[in-house]
C-alpha cells in the first residue's frame, strides 16, 4: 500500500456537534465510571487467525440511536459557555466568528501549555534579559536551557549551531532577534511534521493503537472515537489488550460511554484473535473505522515487540492493506525516554502517527521537538486536558504561539 494513502485518517474536530457530560481523564488510563455494559451478542468468529479466534463477545452500545455523544461537551462549553464563539446569536459570522473561537482555543492550548512554558520559554527569557549583545556565554546558557527542556541534545546542538552561523555573519545582533529566530525554527521542525488526516476512501479504516503501559492510551482510544461518534461515524473498539487486569472492562465502559460497540474475547486470549474478529464485525457491519487496542507493552522486550507485528500481519489477513494507520502514544511527561520508545516501536511496526499526552501536566513539552526533528513522524494529536476535546489534532503554528 503506498505510504501516502496510509496517512490519512483525522480532520480537525472543532466546533462539531456534542453532547453534555462530565470530563474525561487524559492523564490515566481509567475511565470516571466502574460499570461496564451489558453483555451483548456473540459473533461466530470469522476464520482462523494464526492462533485459534474464540468466539467475539460484541458489546452493542444501540449505536445508532441518535443520541448525542454521553460525556463529551461542545467546544463552546468547555470554554466556558461561550456560544457565542460559534457565531450564533451575537451578529457575527464569517470570519469574526472563526477569529474569536481560534482566539478561545488558543488559550485553552496556553492554560494547557503552562508548565512547559515556564519551564522553557521563561527560562530562555531570563537568559536573555537585560543583555545588550549575544556573547558565547549567552549561547552556552542557552544550549543548556533547551536541553533541560527535553529538546534533545541533537536537536539542541543544531539550534545552536544555526545561532552561532547566524551571529558570525551578523544576521543575528540582538537577544530579541535570537529569541525570534528560535521561535520560528522551532515552528519549521513542528511544521514538517504537522498532521492532516482525513478518513479517505477505506471503509472500515482500521486504526492499530500502540504504547506502553500508563501513557493514557486507552484514554486516547476513547477520545478519538468520541470525537469519531459525534461526527455520525460507526465505530467499533477492539479489546485487545488481553493481558493487563481490567484493560477489556477500561474499554467497554469507553464503549458504553462514547456509544461504540467493543469486541472483546475472554482474559488472557490471543490479542490478533481479537483484532480479526474486530475487522470482521466491522466488515459486517458497515462500520466506518476500527480502532484496536493493544497491551501496554514494555518496549524492552523483544518478544513483545514481536506480538505486535502479529497483530499488524493478522489484520492485513482480515483486511488488505490494513492497518490503514499505526498510530503510537506517548507521554510526554517522560520526556527522553519518549523519543527512545518511539525509535522501538517505529523499528517493531513502522509508527505512521504519534500522540503525545499528559501536556499538561509537565515542563517537559518540549520534547515535542525532538520527536519532529528526530524522528520525521507526523503528530496528529495532544493532550493537554482532561475533556474529550482536550484531545485534539496537532497544529503547530497554534502550539508555537502557545508556548511562545
Amino acid at each position: 500500500m503506498a505510504e501516502g494513502e496510509k496517512k490519512g485518517l483525522f480532520g480537525r474536530w472543532f466546533g462539531r456537534k456534542a453532547g453534555d457530560g462530565s470530563p474525561l481523564s487524559e492523564g490515566t488510563e481509567e475511565p470516571p465510571s466502574a460499570a461496564g455494559p451489558a453483555a451483548g451478542p456473540e459473533l461466530e468468529a470469522a476464520g482462523e487467525p494464526e492462533t485459534g479466534s474464540r468466539p467475539a463477545e460484541v458489546a452493542d452500545s444501540g449505536e445508532g440511536a441518535g443520541e448525542e455523544v454521553p460525556g463529551a461537551g461542545t467546544i463552546a462549553d468547555e470554554l466556558g459557555g461561550q456560544a457565542g464563539e460559534l457565531g450564533e446569536g451575537d451578529g457575527e459570522v464569517g470570519e469574526e466568528a472563526e477569529d474569536r473561537r481560534r482566539r478561545g482555543l488558543l488559550g485553552r492550548l496556553r492554560e494547557g501549555l503552562a508548565k512547559t512554558r515556564q519551564g522553557f520559554v521563561h527560562k530562555i527569557d531570563r537568559i536573555l534579559f537585560g543583555k545588550k549583545e549575544i556573547d558565547a556565554a549567552t549561547l552556552g546558557e542557552l544550549e543548556e536551557a533547551l536541553v533541560t527542556a527535553d529538546l534533545g541534545v541533537s536537536t539542541s546542538m543544531r539550534l545552536i549551531r544555526e545561532i552561532q552561523e547566524k551571529v558570525d555573519r551578523k544576521e543575528l545582533t540582538s537577544p530579541e532577534a535570537l529569541r525570534t529566530h528560535l521561535k520560528e525554527a522551532i515552528l519549521r521542525i513542528l511544521v514538517a511534521d504537522e498532521g492532516h488526516f482525513e478518513l479517505g476512501g477505506h471503509r472500515p479504516y482500521v486504526l492499530l493503537v500502540v504504547g506502553v503501559n500508563g501513557v493514557g492510551k486507552t484514554t486516547t482510544i476513547g477520545k478519538i472515537a468520541a470525537q469519531f461518534r459525534r461526527r455520525g461515524h460507526k465505530v467499533i473498539l477492539a479489546a485487545g489488550d488481553t493481558f493487563r487486569a481490567a484493560a477489556v472492562e477500561q474499554l467497554e465502559i469507553w464503549g458504553q460511554r462514547v456509544d461504540a460497540q467493543v469486541v472483546r474475547h475472554q482474559h488472557g486470549s490471543d490479542p490478533a484473535a481479537v483484532a480479526y474478529d474486530a475487522v470482521e464485525a466491522a466488515k459486517a457491519r458497515g462500520a466506518d473505522l476500527v480502532i484496536v487496542d493493544t497491551a501496554g507493552r514494555l518496549h524492552t522486550k523483544a518478544n513483545l515487540m514481536e506480538e505486535l507485528k502479529k497483530v499488524q500481519r493478522v489484520i492485513g489477513k482480515a483486511l488488505p492493506g490494513a492497518p490503514h494507520e499505526v498510530l503510537l502514544v506517548l507521554d510526554a511527561t517522560t520526556g527522553q525516554n519518549a523519543i527512545s520508545q518511539a525509535k522501538i516501536f517505529h523499528e517493531a511496526v513502522r509508527v505512521d502517527s504519534l500522540a503525545l499526552t499528559k501536556l499538561d501536566g509537565t515542563a517537559k513539552g518540549g520534547v515535542i521537538v525532538g520527536i519532529c526533528d528526530e524522528l520525521k513522524i507526523p503528530v496528529q494529536f495532544i493532550g493537554i486536558g482532561e475533556k474529550v476535546d482536550d484531545l485534539r489534532p496537532f497544529d503547530a503554528t497554534a502550539f508555537v504561539d502557545a508556548l511562545f
